[in-house]
């Protein structure tokens, strides 16, 4: 062992620089001053870095004391029952296991209830616990879906907690203004000051809160900066012009088809086109009509089109693009945006006051009927008109549901989004009733939840003709995971009866009896999971 050095052996002399030169280059090569090359020199320099080190040490001054955290405010709504809160911490605690493939067992996927004990929750205005906020907000850091439901219920106290780990950042991205209190509705000087000197986010944020209580006051703030603005943020705050658009809006807007950006008069004029009233919606309206009438000659009233045989400048700067994408016709694309953008009234005083019914049961000539009837569902969906929607959609019982303008499922589920959600729910039940499940995955995630009691009957129904036919169960596991959250928690009585393994027909997949018994007694436990959620927040 080393001998130690004393004080008054020791290299004292030395500087740390020194020290620190002699221990990158060794003591073979260099050794600190005093101290004799050899076997000792190692713990020689070990013991001089140490006399070194409490030298420097005791030679410091006391630090200032740092500035202490502001306490984070108070969260004035009521607090979480206390079943409630345990059954929080379960949620929270539950992690999707690694490595379980497609079979998930007879137990319920918390994780996957978690979002809509957070909707129960927000409803019902509770405050989250403290301690499980950062559960919450490392759940929310990882799934995207979750993050505007968690960070209502989370409160102020998580955006307090997010600026003190950076992991946790994103609920100030997520949050208008990162966070920050919007100026009030008599601030006028922080207003201002906030629009000139504000990050673009914070603008964003003001624009909407403004616009939310006073649209005219957020147009009138929008139009001071808006000839100075940057292109892509021009488009932004146009689209918060959503919110509460108005025949008041139509100047501001009609104003904006000039633009020099593209994106910004298309979405000038798509927010014109849904003003049925605006200049614009009339202009397009003369455009599509002299492009669709009625031919009375032959002997069946037959809708004849004629596409516009070019893209002039009135119409690109209403919004029509002149270029056609790949594989689309220069005219077809053309008289589809024409049709689109004209309001959905016209038609009816066109062809002579007939219904939307009776206008899309009309027959199209020369192969235009497709072209025509796409158009005219887009035109329901952003008009938001359910009777052209209903007209389009057809029958759910008409053979593969195509509905008379409706060519995939995609845009069955838009048209059914324009529709309350009881007619939405019995047009999908009577869709599955006569095509089944295969189809209506698309179908049922636009249906509002708990689904209704026919909806949810329907699907019930037809997960037990599948099971009793042996069909490959598998395939319907997607469903069976949306029933889990969307049927009402009332039917897990009516499923007690099929928890038990089916006697297996002779075709069924190997195993499949098991697995359907396993997902039905998963689907009840899940039901009766919800139940106990909302009584406990009740």
């Amino acid at each position: 062992m080393n001998r130690l050095l004393t004080p008054t052996d020791a290299p004292t002399g030395s500087s740390w620089e020194e020290l620190v030169t002699v221990a990158l280059l060794g003591t073979e090569r260099r050794t600190p001053p005093g101290v004799a090359p050899g076997r000792e020199a190692p713990g020689a320099l070990l013991d001089a870095a140490a006399v070194q080190t409490v030298r420097r040490r005791a030679g410091l001054r006391p630090g200032r004391a740092a500035t202490r955290l502001a306490p984070a405010v108070e969260d004035p709504r009521p607090a979480l029952p206390p079943a409630a809160a345990r059954r929080l911490s379960m949620l929270l605690a539950d992690r999707p296991g690694a490595g379980s493939g497609g079979r998930r067992g007879a137990t319920p996927d918390l994780m996957e209830l978690l979002p809509q004990w957070l909707t129960m929750a927000n409803r019902r205005g509770f405050a989250a616990p403290p301690e499980a906020l950062p559960a919450l907000l490392d759940a929310a850091r990882g799934r995207t879906d979750l993050r505007p439901a968690a960070l209502a219920f989370a409160g102020p106290r998580a955006l307090w907690l997010a600026r003190l780990n950076p992991d946790w950042r994103f609920a100030l991205r997520s949050t208008p203004g990162g966070g920050a209190a919007l100026p009030g509705a008599g601030e006028r000087e922080r207003i201002e000051r906030l629009w000139q000197e504000g990050l673009f986010a914070e603008r964003v944020a003001l624009l909407a809160a403004i616009r939310a209580r006073d649209a005219a006051a957020a147009r009138e703030l929008l139009a001071t900066t808006w000839a100075t603005e940057r292109a892509e943020d021009r488009l932004m705050f146009l689209d918060s012009l959503r919110t509460g658009l108005c025949a008041a809006d139509e100047p501001f807007l009609e104003q904006a088809l000039a633009d020099r950006s593209r994106n910004v008069r298309a979405t000038a004029a798509e927010l014109l086109s849904a003003l049925p009233g605006s200049a614009l919606a009339g202009r397009m309206a003369e455009r599509a009509g002299s492009c669709v009438a009625v031919d009375h000659t032959s002997g069946t009233p037959t809708i004849a089109v004629e596409a516009p045989p070019e893209c002039d400048a009135g119409m690109e700067r209403d919004g029509v693009v002149a270029k056609a994408p790949a594989g689309r016709g220069e005219r077809s694309w053309w008289l589809g945006q024409l049709v689109e953008a004209a309001p959905l009234g016209t038609w009816s005083r066109r062809f002579g006051g007939r219904t939307p019914e009776e206008i899309v049961a009309l027959p199209v000539a020369d192969d235009w009927q497709g072209e025509l009837h796409a158009a005219w569902c887009r035109a329901a969906v952003r008009q938001r008109d359910p009777s052209w929607s209903r007209a389009l959609l057809g029958a759910p019982t008409a053979p593969e549901a195509g509905g008379p303008g409706a060519v995939s499922l995609a845009e069955r589920a838009k048209l059914l989004g324009t529709l309350g959600g009881e007619e939405r729910a019995e047009w999908v039940a009577g869709f599955i009733a006569v095509h089944g499940l295969s189809e209506a995955f698309q179908l049922l995630g636009v249906c509002a939840v708990p689904w209704a009691p026919p909806l949810g009957r329907a699907v019930v129904d037809a997960l037990n003709i599948a099971r009793d036919a042996g069909s490959y169960p598998w395939s319907f596991s997607g469903v069976m995971g949306l029933a889990e959250r969307c049927l009402d928690p009332s039917e897990a009585v009516r499923l007690e009866a099929l928890t038990a393994v089916p006697d297996e027909p002779e075709n069924a997949s190997p195993g499949a009896g098991g697995y359907w018994a396993e997902s039905f007694q998963r689907l009840v436990s899940t039901l009766r999971l919800r139940a106990a959620m909302r009584s406990e927040l009740s």
